[in-house]
């Protein structure tokens, strides 16, 4: 699944947003972005099922190191 993030900005000036396909806590960063970029705060927050899955890594063997 690819990921996105579904923004709406509602007719009152409130922006809803919502991760899809990003597993774990990473999804945390994306929401921080939009806040920077809005110049708002986030006032509720709900965690879907993904949040409390794994990251998922993948591992460079050329590098040998560990990509998020």
């Amino acid at each position: 699944m690819s990921k996105k993030l579904i923004i709406k900005i509602r007719k009152d000036g409130s922006i809803e947003a919502e991760t899809k396909g990003i597993k774990g806590k990473k999804c945390e960063d994306y929401i921080k972005v939009i806040e920077e970029l809005t110049d708002s705060k986030v006032v509720n927050k709900e965690h879907t099922s993904e949040y409390y899955e794994n990251e998922e890594k993948l591992y460079n063997s050329e590098t040998k190191k560990i990509i998020n």
